[in-house]
């Protein structure tokens, strides 16, 4: 499903640059204090940023300082903004392959939580920096409207580090690839013991993988 939605985002990645809102766009649910503040910018420079909650759970006390709640849009419809804000939920926001997929700039906060990918991104290439209190998003975001060609290239750079490196073949090898190091630790083979089934995988021809995984056999 994560793979054929990273698909679908090449599909569907909004209007041209040239065509799209020139404002800030974020929606979420409320699982970090700086979505809280994220909010709160958005309404002190509504003209500048669009976020806000789609549901409430963390602060639900808060509701009515951040809400009201609005409805979800679908994913496509981030892609006719041109800057895309991602900020940490629980943990990394795992909405970030997605956002670089589409052609819209990210601004991508300074965070202590990554994926396996993060330290192949690189700031200013593919993607725009921002302090993780916020404080100088502001700046940073009128820097992209002062240097749009080069906000146009930094979102050009992160959609082809997606379409390079995060599609379903480059994901399922990686997996492959970890599992076999992770296997490496094992003080004792494993074995197939009675009663264990066999649990048959489905046809993967749509990502085909060249990391070979096809070739490891069963051990008993």
């Amino acid at each position: 499903r994560v793979s054929l939605d990273m698909m679908s985002v090449q599909a569907n990645t909004g209007p041209s640059w040239e065509d799209k809102n020139t404002t800030a766009f974020w929606r979420g649910r409320d699982s970090r204090k700086e979505r809280l503040e994220l909010v709160k910018l958005s309404r002190k420079y509504p003209e500048i940023i669009d976020a806000a909650f789609t549901n409430f759970f963390f602060f639900k006390h808060d509701e009515n300082l951040y809400g009201p709640i609005v409805k979800h849009i679908s994913f496509f419809d981030f892609f006719k903004y041109k800057y895309q804000i991602n900020i940490d939920g629980t943990v990394a926001a795992y909405r970030l392959p997605y956002l670089l997929a589409g052609n819209s700039v990210v601004l991508k906060q300074d965070s202590i939580y990554y994926e396996h990918f993060y330290n192949e991104l690189q700031p200013w290439k593919h993607y725009i920096p921002f302090k993780s209190d916020l404080s100088d998003l502001l700046e940073k975001l009128q820097w992209a409207k002062e240097h749009d060609e080069e906000a146009k290239k930094i979102a050009k750079s992160g959609q082809e580090f997606a379409r390079n490196n995060l599609m379903g073949d480059h994901i399922f090898c990686y997996y492959f690839k970890l599992f076999q190091e992770y296997s490496s630790l094992q003080v004792s083979d494993p074995k197939i013991r009675d009663g264990m089934e066999k649990v048959q995988q489905p046809d993967d021809d749509l990502f085909p993988c060249n990391c070979h995984r096809k070739k490891v056999t069963d051990k008993a």
